[in-house]
């Protein structure tokens, strides 16, 4: 994947580390392994994942077919290592092996064959929803990413991947392109995040005055 379809080289800046970023270029489960493990740790920390595992597995780069064959316990120990490949590096590990037997079972192991011949947005987003560790949002944003930078688009790709796919948007992982709009994406989490926070307090803070005012509305008992 170190061309896009366009035949135009792909340079990344998501892990903010250049060789972990060229993995990412060049290796279509890099990037899956990367987006799998972009939750609750900074995006760098997640994609800069793919690389280290690499590392520690002895490769330059990493293959389906054999993480999907590893032992349990000794593929869970390259995460575990200090320093660990994630927050959560036990629970992770088991995610990725169960993705790579996933990709084994239904692509032949060929992770860009989830995207290669999708022919709608609707279709890829199936698709990725469909990979162990992916949710709607995280195909969503993959799906952006595909997009946005790997120059991967069926046609009604940036409406399959809803707001993340709006052209010039800051909201995920598929908008950064460098330090500053990292910045920048990380400032728009860290609001949505305080949005949503102010949100469920309000929420809560309603139900409580409703209830309240039931209990008080309420006929008492006769004796």
């Amino acid at each position: 994947m170190t061309k896009s379809d366009s035949g135009k080289d792909i340079t990344l800046r998501i892990a903010q580390q250049p060789a972990a970023d060229e993995l990412l270029a060049r290796s279509p489960l890099a990037a899956l392994v990367g987006m799998l493990l972009d939750q609750q740790v900074p995006m760098e920390w997640a994609f800069t994942g793919p690389y280290t595992l690499a590392e520690r597995m002895g490769s330059d780069d990493l293959d389906a077919a054999e993480i999907a064959a590893y032992d349990p316990e000794a593929f869970t120990a390259l995460f575990t290592t200090k320093p660990a490949l994630h927050r959560y590096p036990g629970s992770m590990a088991q995610r990725v092996q169960q993705l790579c037997q996933y990709l084994v079972a239904e692509y032949e192991g060929d992770a860009s064959a989830v995207w290669r011949d999708a022919g709608t947005g609707e279709e890829l987003l199936r698709r990725l929803n469909d990979l162990p560790g992916f949710g709607t949002q995280k195909a969503q944003i993959f799906l952006a990413l595909l997009g946005k930078q790997f120059s991967v688009r069926p046609t009604g790709w940036r409406a399959a991947a809803g707001a993340y796919g709006e052209e010039g948007s800051r909201r995920s992982v598929a908008d950064i392109t460098g330090p500053e709009s990292l910045a920048e994406v990380r400032a728009y989490k860290q609001e949505a995040k305080a949005a949503a926070k102010a949100a469920a307090k309000a929420a809560k803070a309603t139900k409580t005055a409703k209830a309240a005012k039931t209990t008080k509305s309420s006929p008492k008992a006769k004796g």
